[in-house]
């Protein structure tokens, strides 16, 4: 099946040389195995129950969206237990410690990533569920 994207000129040079670099033959490849990838992690995510430790991490601008983080942040106060915070730059990088329900930790990393000015966020079970 053909598709296109709309990617920013400096991510799709950035994804050309890592994929090169890799060896892959092509563009079309190294795409479909990032998709491959990003799809095992939403279902690692999906399939993981019970309670959990887990550090989310992400980047995002700072000055766009600093209020509707911490809002965001205050409604999980039930699973954060701490949190970190560093400027890099325009942009900051804050991790997030968690410990709770396996559901309450998706809804909040598919919360942070709702955000436009949130450029990446990262899960790492440390302790699954169950």
């Amino acid at each position: 099946m053909r598709t296109s994207f709309n990617v920013p000129e400096g991510l799709i040079e950035e994804f050309d040389r890592t994929w090169r670099d890799e060896g892959i033959e092509n563009r079309s490849r190294a795409v479909r195995e990032a998709m491959r990838e990003y799809v095992e992690s939403h279902a690692r995510l999906e399939d993981t129950a019970g309670e959990v430790v887990a550090l989310l991490g992400f980047d995002y601008r700072h000055h766009e969206v600093i209020r509707e983080l911490h809002g965001v942040q205050h409604e999980y106060q039930d699973v954060i237990l701490n949190t970190s915070h560093t400027h890099q730059g325009e942009w900051c990088l804050e991790s997030l410690f968690c410990r709770g329900d396996a559901a309450r930790v998706r809804e909040l990393t598919y919360r942070l990533r709702d955000f436009d000015a949130v450029r990446r966020v990262k899960v790492m079970m440390i302790r699954d569920g169950d």
